[in-house]
């Protein structure tokens, strides 16, 4: 008999484009049968498009459920996901955020564009202010954040972000091992320094 998961629902930050690579909707895909596999259900943006919509449709397959949560002035923009278990509608970016964050137990950015990186910045604030202590991580596909890592690391360097804040999130290019990650791995709570 398996223990049930650490993290019942995850909040995945990913984009509604499918990006250049066929390894992009791969890694979605993967990631999204990985989450239902382990009996844990999904949090996302409710689009049908792009790698939001192929890490929900894999989490659909594999009977686990999805809850998007889409913004207003998205409606028409991202085609909300006929086919998810709920839709939730807010009015605006903040309230998407917020509804995202407080239905979720964990947290996973695929790639994506200035949203999922807003979205994964802002959740690693919040864990860096003790606003939540959940876990967070990063699936590096082809060496996507490789870029924003090295960024981490020069922000470090220069004294703007203290060293013992790397370990608000992990990073790993498989789904399993970064699942793994999360659900032993809760973040401790630093200082605000």
């Amino acid at each position: 008999m398996t223990n049930p998961p650490t993290v019942k629902q995850l909040c995945v930050f990913c984009g509604s484009r499918p990006g250049n690579s066929p390894a992009y909707i791969e890694a979605a895909t993967a990631l999204g049968h990985a989450i239902g596999k382990r009996g844990m259900n999904l949090t996302y943006g409710g689009s049908s498009m792009g790698l939001m919509g192929a890490v929900a449709d894999a989490v659909l397959e594999t009977g686990g459920k999805v809850t998007g949560v889409i913004p207003e002035i998205l409606f028409d923009h991202e085609h909300d996901h006929p086919g998810i278990t709920r839709l939730v509608r807010v009015k605006n970016m903040h309230q998407r955020k917020e509804a995202m964050s407080s239905l979720s137990d964990g947290f996973i950015a695929l790639p994506g564009g200035f949203g999922t990186f807003e979205e994964l910045l802002e959740t690693i604030t919040w864990s860096q202010l003790r606003i939540h202590d959940k876990p967070i991580g990063i699936l590096d596909v082809e060496g996507y954040y490789g870029f924003l890592t090295a960024f981490i690391e020069h922000a470090i360097e220069t004294g703007f972000i203290n060293p013992r804040h790397r370990n608000l999130f992990c990073i790993d290019d498989s789904p399993d091992s970064l699942l793994d990650q999360l659900e032993n791995r809760r973040p401790a709570s630093p200082n605000k320094t």
